[in-house]
């Protein structure tokens, strides 16, 4: 899968940036950085790469992870709802802001399960 990193060109401002590894041990992967408009494209292939990925679990470790929007919220959610029957993504560590969101608007989507630990 390799790592993949997207950061716009402005020199002058802080721009978000996303980077995203594989996970040793099990399918998945480990992002560190923000999901915001600037890095949805990365996230939105992460997504999909999961979607058609077999069966099973994906895990996406976003210990890392210090912000995601609602855009990307909402694209993890579409991705979910995508997965066939027995498929999950295991959402480990992610900010709470995530956490809260996916409570708020998809409490009752069996296909992302949240891990603190």
């Amino acid at each position: 899968m390799g790592t993949w990193r997207l950061a716009p060109h402005d020199p002058g401002a802080p721009v978000p940036s996303l980077t995203v590894r594989p996970l040793d041990g099990c399918r998945g992967v480990r992002a560190a950085g923000e999901v915001a408009l600037a890095t949805h494209t990365i996230w939105e292939r992460v997504l999909e790469r999961a979607v058609r990925e077999g069966e099973g679990v994906y895990h996406l470790e976003l210990s890392e992870v210090t912000f995601v929007d609602v855009a990307g919220a909402g694209a993890l959610a579409a991705a979910a709802e995508r997965l066939g029957d027995g498929r999950r993504f295991v959402v480990r560590r992610p900010p709470p802001t995530l956490r809260r969101v996916l409570e708020t608007f998809w409490p009752d989507l069996s296909t992302i399960e949240v891990s603190m630990s």
